[in-house]
């Protein structure tokens, strides 16, 4: 900072006057955003003759305003053309717009100060998808792909004045046809079209979202405008990081388009700790990369959430030729080492990430697109539902392959957070096409998105798809013509451990490659030897117990899960009341993605616990069973540490109110599952366990140092007369899983000796740490639906409490799974599905805007023995038509 005054000083005095340092400041890059006066109309056709044509289509007058970033939907809505997507079975009838073809049209004014630079360049960060864009009236660029970011030198067709910019998107599916149309394999491969362009295949549906299959400019368009130089990319290459010190090597690409003589200057630190350092550079037309070799003495690292803080280390480079600063980069990073650590060990290879030298559980969940229009998601919305998984004791989302790649505030959020993030490339279930031109696209593709991103602190892992390796035997390609079939997957292998792992190595060689999700990196698995990580869709798609996950010994489980209906505020979103009669009306099952979901969900719930009364009892009934099924697994294989190390359940959140996987709604309103994860992901667990007849108490502990703990195990009837209580002191070592206490159920006896009835007893298990309860379960000795649960008579007391209210339950019996619901007022409440113990308070704090008087008309209380009982209304009844 200093020698850059010093220098401008210099040129004062020399020239007395203050103009070279005014021309100083007109040399420094410019961007000029293009996001504003933008129109849209629909062609009168599929759009593809109109793309193919070098000038764009003839004028019309039917022109709508447009928002740029956007889509068409979003235009559409915005315009009253159409109805919201999201309500009742409207997705039908909105399959039109991605039938036919789209222009997006707007002015850019050039002036002449813009046209003096020697360097005016288009950039669009994101258009989705396959489209031609046209400078006045000339064809200049036909980009296919929506996750690159596309750069014009436009200059030599810009005039002074309004020039006429005009993008054509055609029917997406028409445009992947005619792409696959000159691939001579695809015919052969049966490889799906839509892969042909690089498009987020969720558009298309799924079994969890709608089909909105959109058109548009989804990222940010402006002109660039610099002149001898410019700063590509800054990268903080983490060479080596120990908590003694850090090696660092600052990286600062810049493009020059001639010889220049400048200075390149850095500043870094944390907070206000920061260091200076600057070198006089001659750059060469082309890229140059300037390495600055940092040591940082005894740094700051960043921790996975719950192992430390998330310390952000700020670089700030600057460009200058002479006096004048041509451009100025920020970057930050969090300082970590991430090792993903696979050896042999007695059950076969491992599969944990090492982080700062400290193997860590994963614990979380899969992340989808938060919204089916990506431009609808606010900065409130990532932060919402992220720190809901941070709440939850999360520590790790899965960004899925269907998708796309997140904007910036979601990789911040989670670098923030604590967040890992195990990073799916965006190819989902689907056979990529393997020409020549496909395998040049994805490596562009990946150069752009991993220099783009990996900076982030919060990216641990690189994987290049989701579940496309195990495509090579799904849906009939096992019977493909054996040449056919070898060649489909040696496209795969030339790509996802080809063309994308060498490119991952190359640009952001410290974060680790995983060629698919699951993969056992082409290793032969057995029931003795697992390795890599799996997908366990056993309970739900197979339709067996929950108890079937307590067979599978896998090191890493990347997804599984089990669907649930939202609550009934989110259904009312997007139904009348007519459609809330039963989960089979036909608006219900418009919002059922899932072929088979209604279906599955009624059979398990009449396998586990039978017909719920009503209605809304379905709804809520729906969200237990689900949490119920996926805390099976995930205490399971919390409990095999470190034979196991991970759980990442599918799925975090969705992109429209529907019936799903996911654990928090559209609205961000947490499901019964979430809360569950809160516990089941607890810091210290407590997991009670029947095994051959005995009662045995896991502790798993993700804490580096050991612990001391109280345990207080009790068997009690369900109007709390206590049969055999256990107290002791309890040793955790850390980063562990240990049996704390066995008790044989023979051993179980009423006073006098009587046999204990197992329906109508339970198992309390709580653990303690300085006096403080950190995690607690109950344990039933028969499956759910031969417990004879009492209905509940549950008292509840409000009272104010700091920034909101504290809510007393209390039970005479066992209330199993109690549901707190304030009908339409909004709130956010501490804890829900409580188990509440015989005459054991529980209290849950509540924050709302809602005074007081309402929430107390408002409150209702829901327990699992309730949602069971007679139906008040026949036309409530769930299976009713």
């Amino acid at each position: 900072m200093f020698r850059g005054r010093a220098l401008c000083s210099l040129v004062l005095l020399m020239t007395a006057s203050a103009l070279p340092c005014l021309a100083a400041a007109a040399r420094h890059i410019e961007r000029i955003p293009i996001n504003s006066g933008w129109t849209l109309r629909q062609l009168p056709d599929d759009g593809m003759a109109e793309s193919q044509s070098p000038t764009p289509p003839k004028e019309d007058d039917k022109w709508l305003p447009a928002v740029v970033p956007g889509d068409v939907h979003l235009d559409l809505l915005r315009n009253g053309k159409i109805p919201n997507p999201f309500y009742r079975d409207n997705e039908a009838k909105l399959q039109w717009i991605e039938k036919v073809g789209w222009e997006y049209r707007t002015s850019v004014e050039a002036t002449p100060a813009t046209l003096a630079r020697e360097h005016v360049e288009l950039v669009f960060e994101g258009l989705d998808t396959a489209c031609t864009i046209y400078l006045n009236d000339k064809r200049i660029a036909t980009p296919n792909n929506m996750f690159r970011a596309w750069r014009i030198d436009v200059k030599p067709m810009l005039h002074r004045g309004a020039n006429d910019l005009r993008i054509v998107f055609p029917s997406p599916m028409k445009a992947a046809e005619a792409v696959a149309e000159r691939d001579p394999w695809h015919s052969r491969t049966h490889t799906d079209p839509k892969g042909y362009i690089r498009k987020a295949v969720y558009e298309f549906g799924w079994d969890w979202g709608p089909r909105f299959a959109t058109s548009g400019v989804y990222r940010p368009a402006y002109l660039e405008v610099w002149d001898d130089a410019r700063i590509d990319d800054v990268f903080a290459e983490q060479v080596d990081v120990a908590a003694a010190s850090a090696h660092v090597d600052l990286h600062a690409d810049i493009l020059a388009s001639k010889v220049v003589k400048g200075i390149v200057s850095i500043k870094y630190g944390l907070n206000d700790k920061t260091f200076h350092v600057e070198r006089l550079v001659t750059l060469s037309p082309g890229v140059n990369r300037i390495t600055f070799p940092i040591e940082v003495d005894h740094p700051q690292l960043w921790y996975p959430s719950g192992y430390g803080a998330q310390p952000i280390y700020h670089f700030d480079v600057s460009l200058k030729e002479g006096a004048a600063e041509l451009e100025r980069r920020e970057t930050k990073t969090g300082l970590r080492s991430v090792v993903l650590r696979r050896d042999l060990d007695q059950w076969g290879r491992s599969f944990e990430f090492v982080i700062n030298g400290i193997p860590i559980y994963a614990k979380g969940a899969d992340v989808i697109p938060f919204d089916s229009f990506p431009n609808r998601v606010t900065d409130a919305k990532y932060r919402r539902i992220l720190q809901s998984a941070k709440d939850a004791n999360m520590n790790m989302v899965r960004l899925w392959g269907g998708g796309y790649y997140e904007a910036d505030e979601f990789y911040d959020l989670c670098d923030e957070l604590g967040l890992m993030v195990f990073h799916d490339l965006m190819f989902g279930n689907n056979w990529q096409p393997g020409t020549y031109e496909f395998k040049q696209d994805i490596q562009h593709e990946a150069e752009y998105q991993m220099t783009r991103l990996r900076n982030h602190p919060s990216i641990v892992l690189w994987d290049g798809n989701n579940e496309t390796e195990d495509l090579r035997d799904w849906n009939g390609n096992g019977q493909l013509p054996p040449a056919v079939h070898e060649r489909i997957w040696q496209d795969y292998l030339t790509e996802f451990s080809g063309v994308l792992a060498t490119t991952e190595a190359r640009v952001d060689p410290e974060v680790p490659y995983w060629p698919s999700t699951p993969s056992a990196d082409y290793e032969e698995l057995s029931d003795a030897y697992q390795s890599g990580d799996n997908h366990d869709w056993s309970v739900w798609h197979g339709g067996v117990d929950f108890s079937e996950y307590e067979k599978h010994h896998w090191r890493f489980t990347s997804e599984y899960g089990f669907q649930s209906f939202p609550e009934l505020k989110t259904v009312e979103s997007f139904t009348a009341p007519e459609d809330r009669t039963s989960i089979l009306s036909d608006v219900m099952k418009a919002h059922q993605k899932n072929g088979s979901g209604n279906s599955l969900i009624r059979e398990y719930m009449h396998r586990y616990y039978g017909e719920p009364k009503d209605f809304p009892s379905f709804l809520y009934a729906s969200q237990v069973l689900q949490a119920e099924a996926v805390k099976v697994g995930a205490e399971f294989w919390r409990r095999e540490r470190p034979r196991s190390m991970g759980s990442l359940y599918w799925q975090l959140n969705d992109c429209w109110p529907v019936a799903s996987w996911s654990s928090i709604d559209y609205y961000g309103r947490w499901k019964a599952l979430q809360y569950y994860a809160r516990r089941f992901y607890a810091p210290v667990l407590i997991s009670p366990h029947l095994e051959n007849g005995v009662l045995s108490a896991y502790v798993v502990s993700d804490k580096t140092t050991p612990q001391k703990a109280e345990l207080n195990l009790r068997i009690m009837h369900f109007d709390g007369i206590v049969v055999k209580q256990v107290k002791q002191t309890v040793d955790l070592p850390p980063l562990s899983s240990t049996v704390v206490a066995r008790l044989p159920v023979s051993e179980l006896q009423e006073q006098g000796g009587k046999k204990l009835d197992p329906t109508s007893v339970v198992a309390s298990v709580e653990l303690s740490i300085g006096g403080k309860v950190v995690s607690s379960d109950t344990l039933y000795f028969v499956p759910t639906k031969q417990i004879k649960l009492p209905v509940p008579k549950i008292q509840s007391q409000l009272t104010k409490s700091g920034d909101g209210y504290d809510l007393v339950l209390t039970s005479p019996v066992l209330a199993k799974s109690v549901l707190v619901a304030f009908g339409n007022i909004e709130t956010e409440i501490s804890d829900n599905y409580v188990d509440l113990l015989p005459n054991q308070p529980v209290k849950i704090h509540i924050k709302t805007s809602a005074m007081e008087e309402q929430l107390k008309s408002q409150v209702k209380l829901t327990s699992l023995a309730d949602a069971f009982g007679p139906s008040t209304n026949d036309e409530d009844k769930i299976g009713k038509k």
